[in-house]
């Protein structure tokens, strides 16, 4: 059976990379950040911190806090058809619950946790995107209060630590890759 693995943690914490060795072995990406950017582009809003969190607020604000699970169900269950997907930045609780109760055990969450400090200072000099500490504070509180990020972290049914360097953090990653895909 095809698997489905959303790889979730804060800001700063390794998930794209992570998702990144998915996709190496195989595995089809579904971004959720996508519905975040061409909303922005059909507002013609820059693309900065500031206008994602608005608009990705305002996408769930309309309401339904499970609206980005909805608007790629249908990738996702025609990918689950035919590969194994990791789904990068599914963020809330409903999205989790979602996905969770169309496909099952089948579905699965493995949460990238790194110490506070440390994420903060490699959002100040990652490439795409850099946050200062402030910027980045506000984020983590911003998505735990606004958009039920905590409940998918809560509920992981793997956590990885991510306080080392990026090859001990990516051979984790694949030895996880290896122990989900051979049952």
């Amino acid at each position: 059976m095809n698997k489905i693995i959303a790889v979730v943690g804060m800001c700063g914490s390794g998930k794209s990379v992570a998702v990144d060795e998915f996709v190496k072995k195989g595995f089809h990406k579904i971004y959720f950040g996508e519905a975040t950017f061409i909303k922005m582009k059909e507002l013609g809003l820059e693309i900065n911190e500031e206008n994602e969190r608005k608009t990705r607020e305002a996408l769930r604000a309309s309401g339904d806090k499970g609206i980005y699970a909805k608007i790629f169900l249908p990738e996702i269950e025609r990918a689950h058809a035919i590969s194994n997907v990791v789904i990068e930045s599914m963020y809330s609780w409903s999205e989790y619950k979602i996905i969770k109760e169309k496909f099952k055990d089948a579905f699965s969450v493995l949460c990238i946790a790194t110490d506070a400090p440390l994420r903060r200072a490699r959002l100040k000099v990652r490439e795409f995107r850099p946050m200062d500490e402030e910027t980045s504070m506000s984020r983590d509180y911003s998505e735990i209060e606004n958009i039920e990020k905590g409940g998918p972290i809560g509920i992981a049914d793997h956590y990885i630590l991510n306080n080392g360097s990026v090859k001990t953090f990516k051979k984790e990653i694949n030895n996880y890759i290896k122990q989900i895909t051979k049952k």
